[in-house]
């Protein structure tokens, strides 16, 4: 049960049907942080009830003690740790190991779980066949769906959930071979050779060493490309209980197994509205074309009689600025100093963009800022990474997360398949008749 304030502990609220007069008393719950929740669980059972909240915006779905967001005054904070910190004194393995286990790893352990990382990058040589069978011009996303979902027949060792070894087990093998199964999945789409990964290299660096590195000549990754994309993982490896990670949890709740848990999960990542937005931000730069038609832009999105959006504004919880998205702009910066990339037309254009979200009168008052799709979108461009990757590498760095929340709610004592209600507003019943 989550924890509760002493001077809580027989807190309350009533329900009354002002139809009937009848009132009920539910359970008011209280957490470490956050809102109070009121306990509905057994709300149909006492009154013939059900709650209805599409989207889930007032329900508080499960219990977890991973992610922490306080979207107005823009918090996010990992077992307690805040990003702005995790991103600045850690690395996506640390981070990995604490959205595991709750605690930053000692020298000793970090080393040891590393090192269990690192041997499980390579997948199974059958299994590198099986990404011929996509066509070339397919979508990364889809064969990314796939070849995760196929990992199951190839590590089926390790799907007994109910064992704690073999969770582990499960476990690092997934973090370990996305990047793999990502790379592969650009490297099949260019038709070159795949790159074996390479156990000298760190995390980041060894993924950006499978995207870009070729049999003829080798790629020489830079430590400010790959601390960008570390900081891109780290940023992106949990936030709480969105849509994917919902997914993951849904799935998991049937008992399903965790390759198909974190397949089913990078399905509901795709969506342009989740993962797919940064995908959207370039292909709105894209539309907007030049710097000169940017005023045009702006007034349209001023305008609510307008149907465009600019993309990478703003945020569905964050009604602030997203925290995320002021250490990426910095990242953003160093990228494109660091390949000299300043005159590209559409990052000038997407500099432009920002300058105007940060300083015009009307976004700063809806807080519509830049938000961490935004900049990642520039941070992958400038490296030459294609659009459709983007959504890709989201779904490499927020495995961790998925995979931290499926085993959470996996080792909980009481655990129930999901299964949402419904107001049905359909026909009532009636008898068949021929027409």
């Amino acid at each position: 049960m989550p924890k509760k304030k002493a001077s809580d502990e027989n807190a309350t609220v009533t329900l009354i049907d002002n139809r009937t007069g009848k009132s009920w008393e539910q359970p008011l719950l209280t957490g470490t942080m956050g809102p109070d929740v009121i306990d509905v669980r057994r709300l149909y059972a006492e009154t013939g009830l059900f709650t209805f909240d599409p989207g889930y915006t007032s329900t508080a779905s499960c219990e977890s003690t991973i992610t922490f967001i306080d979207g107005e005054n823009g918090i996010l904070l990992h077992r307690g740790y805040p990003i702005e910190q995790l991103a600045a004194n850690s690395d996506y393995l640390e981070v990995c190991y604490l959205l595991l286990n709750g605690e930053l790893p000692e020298p000793e352990q970090k080393r040891e779980f590393v090192e269990g990382i690192t041997y499980h990058t390579m997948l199974h040589e059958k299994l590198n066949h099986f990404f011929s069978g996509f066509r070339r011009d397919s979508h990364p996303m889809a064969i990314m769906c796939g070849v995760v979902g196929a990992l199951s027949a190839f590590y089926h060792d390790s799907l007994d959930i109910g064992s704690p070894d073999y969770r582990r087990l499960a476990i690092y093998r997934l973090i370990a071979k996305m990047p793999t199964v990502a790379a592969y999945a650009y490297k099949y789409a260019l038709g070159q050779p795949f790159m074996y990964p390479r156990n000298d290299l760190d995390f980041a660096e060894n993924f950006l060493h499978m995207m870009f590195s070729n049999p003829c000549e080798d790629y020489q990754v830079s430590p400010t490309l790959a601390r960008a994309m570390d900081r891109v993982l780290i940023l992106h490896a949990d936030h709480e209980q969105n849509a994917s990670t919902s997914t993951v949890r849904l799935a998991g709740s049937s008992q399903a197994n965790p390759f198909a848990c974190i397949a089913a999960g990078i399905a509901s990542l795709w969506g342009p509205s989740h993962g797919g937005a940064n995908e959207a931000v370039l292909n709105m730069l894209k539309e907007i074309g030049n710097k000169d038609r940017v005023p045009e832009y702006i007034k349209r999105a001023k305008d609510k009689e307008d149907s465009f959006r600019l993309m990478g504004f703003g945020h569905r919880v964050y009604k602030n600025y997203d925290p995320r998205a002021a250490i990426l702009r910095e990242s953003c910066h160093e990228v494109l100093g660091e390949l000299g990339v300043d005159n590209e037309p559409l990052l000038e254009l997407a500099m432009e963009l920002e300058r105007i979200a940060l300083e015009d009168e009307y976004f700063v008052d809806k807080k519509l800022f830049p938000n961490v799709d935004f900049y990642s979108g520039i941070i992958y461009q400038a490296m030459g990474i294609p659009v459709s990757m983007f959504t890709v590498i989201f779904a490499v760095a927020r495995t961790a997360g998925w995979i931290a929340q499926w085993n959470e709610m996996i080792q909980e004592p009481v655990q129930k398949i999901g299964r949402p209600r419904q107001l049905f507003t359909g026909p009532t019943r009636r008898d068949y008749r021929r027409g």
